[in-house]
């Protein structure tokens, strides 16, 4: 399949000047779209930027279509880290007739690149193309774990999806009501309480989900590691981010994300060789005040390739002599747990047995976690993590 057909070039007399061309400097660096489509089965890149000027069903903030572009015209004047890159700029994906044309324009772009793996960075336009992100991986037969960075939980009270359509503010219930059921585990980070409708959170809970409130990350962002390293799907939502550090979104709070936790968030997903695509979302142009958010969003860009190219490749027990293994009993001896820590990055996994009772053919589930995990379980205590994610696997 010839991806050519779904883009648009970047406008090289705007956004690749004299500047970018300095050596070093990622506008130099990134293979752009320009005259003639990168050939990515002889360039092999490891990462694709893809825009997607789609904003139709954007809740109050139309506008954030324009968005690519002026993330482009920051990005490009960064400087390559200190590795060397192999990344392709495609362009914007064409506007569809209906927002559905874009949604599966978006869909085949992200599976096709999924499949010659490369990573798709996508940058948006609004938050209801995750939807599209996520249909990607049913055409790839994947189960989905997804992690949402948002101030909200962005559903309607209503769970039939063929009564709501899909906006920025409701898509999740496209997701959790999708048939084929492809999510095996959905994580918000940073949702804030008084945005939140309480029985979504009860939801959420009964659906063995988890929400992690902003005030129990701030200060704290190391406590997200774990959870954004079991994701193979991302989607960041700019409006996470507090207005202060990040005002260009017709939805902009107060309180939210710093602006150097975004970075960080971005580099622990980079970190993450689960992962297999990220986007972002809800940038608009329009509120944009000295080009303030562009910057940061390029920054968070610019932090999410850094993790890619410092990547471990420490996914549990391969081979076994790069890890550490411990083994605890709980107060009741109903369960023998066992955790493996990284020696390269002295990152922990938790290990959860399939429900195969009687099988002879044991499986197991890797959940990454955290150092405090393991000592509760010393301590005697289930983790709460381990009881959750042994429910999805029943």
């Amino acid at each position: 399949m010839s991806l050519i057909d779904f883009f648009t070039p970047v406008d090289a007399a705007r956004l690749l000047t004299e500047n970018d061309a300095i050596k070093g400097r990622l506008g130099t660096c990134i293979a752009v779209f320009t005259d003639h489509f990168p050939d990515l089965e002889n360039q092999k890149p490891d990462l694709a930027i893809i825009g997607v000027q789609e904003d139709r069903n954007a809740d109050g903030n139309s506008g954030c279509a324009l968005g690519p572009d002026y993330v482009r015209e920051k990005l490009y004047q960064l400087y390559e880290g200190g590795y060397k890159t192999h990344i392709v700029d495609l362009g914007n994906i064409r506007r569809g007739e209906s927002v559905t044309d874009t949604y599966i324009a978006l869909k085949t772009v992200v599976a096709e690149l999924i499949k010659m793996d490369i990573l798709p960075i996508i940058i948006g336009g609004s938050q209801d193309l995750t939807y599209a992100q996520y249909l990607a991986y049913e055409v790839l037969e994947q189960k989905v774990d997804l992690v949402i960075v948002d101030a909200h939980l962005d559903m309607e009270d209503d769970t039939f999806p063929d009564s709501i359509e899909t906006t920025s503010s409701a898509y999740l219930n496209k997701i959790f009501m999708h048939e084929p059921d492809m999510l095996f585990n959905y994580s918000n980070l940073g949702y804030q309480t008084y945005f939140v409708n309480q029985e979504r959170l009860l939801m959420m809970d009964k659906l063995f989900f988890d929400a992690h409130r902003l005030g129990s990350l701030t200060g704290k962002i190391q406590l997200a590691e774990p959870i954004i390293r079991n994701a193979s799907m991302i989607s960041f939502d700019i409006g996470a981010i507090r207005s202060s550090d990040a005002q260009a979104n017709f939805n902009a709070v107060p309180n939210g994300f710093y602006g150097e936790d975004a970075c960080q968030i971005c580099r622990y997903a980079g970190f993450n060789d689960k992962l297999s695509s990220i986007g972002f979302y809800e940038f608009n142009p329009a509120y944009d005040s000295n080009g303030q958010t562009a910057a940061l969003l390029s920054q968070m860009i610019w932090y999410f390739i850094d993790g890619f190219y410092n990547r471990k490749k420490d996914f549990p027990l391969h081979p076994k002599s790069q890890y550490l293994i411990y083994k605890t009993s709980l107060k009741h001896k109903e369960h023998e747990l066992v955790f493996v820590k990284s020696k390269k990055s002295e990152r922990w996994w938790m290990q959860i047995p399939y429900p195969t009772a009687g099988s002879k053919n044991e499986r197991f589930h890797w959940v990454p976690c955290h150092y405090d995990d393991y000592l509760l379980a010393v301590s005697g205590e289930m983790p709460d993590l381990w009881w959750r994610t042994y429910q999805k696997l029943i």
